[in-house]
Order: C-alpha cells, then sequence, then structure tokens
C-alpha cells in the first residue's frame, strides 16, 4: 500500500529527535499505543495529524512525506553547485542553490543531472563585447525543443527561458561565467564550459 508517510520514517525521526513514543503521543494528542502502530506498519496517521507529526520534528510536511528532511549546512552556497528542477507535467524550472524537496503537481522532483553536449546538441559561444552569444543547433518544435539556457558564475545566474517555435539562443554578460545549462525537453540538462 502506498502511504503519503511510512511508519519507518515517523520512527526514524522520533529517534534523530531524540524522543520517545510517549513524548511524540503527548505532542499529539494520541496514545503511545498509536504511534508504535505507524512505526510498525500496523496503522497510519490520519491526515489531519502530518503537520503536527512534521512540527513536532521541526520540518516541512514535504520533507516528512518525502522521508528527506534537509539540512542547510552550507547557507552561502555557490551558484556554480546549482541544482535544476523541471516538472514533467506542466514544464516549470525551480532553481535552487543547494539540497531542496521540490514538488510540483504533486510529484516530487529530482534534480536534473546534466551532462555534457554532445554532437546531437551542437552549440556555438561567441564572444561579442562584454557578453558571451549562445547559439543551440536545435529543432524549436511543439514537441522538441531546449526550454532554457542558463549562465552559472560564482554568486549569480542568469537565465532565460525559451520557446517551443522560437530560437535557441541567448545572451548572458561574461561576469565571471563559468559554467553554461541548457535543458532539452526530451533528453535533460547539458552542461557546457564557454571558457574552452
Amino acid at each position: 500500500m502506498n502511504q503519503y508517510v511510512t511508519g519507518t520514517v515517523i520512527k526514524n525521526l522520533r529517534e534523530q529527535s531524540r524522543m520517545t513514543q510517549l513524548q511524540l503521543a503527548e505532542q499529539l494528542g494520541v496514545s503511545d499505543k498509536t504511534v508504535s502502530k505507524w512505526e510498525t506498519g500496523r496503522g497510519y496517521p490520519d491526515i489531519t495529524l502530518l503537520e503536527p507529526i512534521a512540527k513536532a520534528f521541526h520540518i516541512s510536511v514535504t520533507e516528512l512525506i518525502s522521508g528527506t528532511p534537509i539540512q542547510n549546512a552550507n547557507v552561502s552556497a555557490n551558484m556554480l553547485r546549482s541544482k535544476f528542477y523541471v516538472c514533467p507535467v506542466c514544464g516549470n524550472i525551480i532553481h535552487s542553490m543547494g539540497q531542496a524537496v521540490i514538488t510540483c503537481h504533486g510529484i516530487i522532483l529530482q534534480p536534473q543531472e546534466a551532462e555534457a553536449a554532445g554532437p546531437e546538441h551542437a552549440y556555438t559561444i561567441e564572444r561579442i563585447e562584454d557578453d558571451y552569444y549562445i547559439q543551440i543547433q536545435h529543432p524549436m518544435t511543439k514537441n522538441h525543443y531546449i526550454s532554457f539556457i542558463a549562465a552559472a558564475s560564482a554568486d549569480r545566474i542568469q537565465m532565460v527561458k525559451l520557446y517551443p517555435e522560437g530560437s535557441a539562443e541567448a545572451r548572458f554578460k561574461i561576469n565571471g561565467v563559468r559554467k553554461i545549462y541548457f535543458y532539452c525537453n526530451r533528453d535533460g540538462l547539458f552542461e557546457l564550459n564557454p571558457n574552452k
């Protein structure tokens, strides 16, 4: 059965919080036997308890449901470590500077893994004054297109959203740019080094 939260997740979070079943039960207004049933898979918490359970563990409901609490160890993340998430339903593009739990349309999104661009995603980069001008030789049909191009330096991201039947090109201020990303709606995320 695919439940919204598993007993294993609750048990792990409770143990990490150094809480007994009784302590958690008292915070939630249930019995310790109820918490024990959740943790052993003989029962599941009512959906109305998700927010109080998440609050007891100092996490979001999304983290509780995904079973992946986020530990932000590096608040001042480097933009070169950027992660991109793309919703398969609506094409929404979400950017984060570090680890995150991202959902869109009820789907937990995984960060895209960037690959080196190959011949099927040929590109040109020209330096024009203080800008990089990037062109990707790629179909831009309604079913197969480049969705965005982004340029990353240590302290900033520049991103251009592209649309089907448009041009697969963008212009970015050079300003320390060390990585350029582009996303093909069929083949995923690609990365290139503009300085090569």
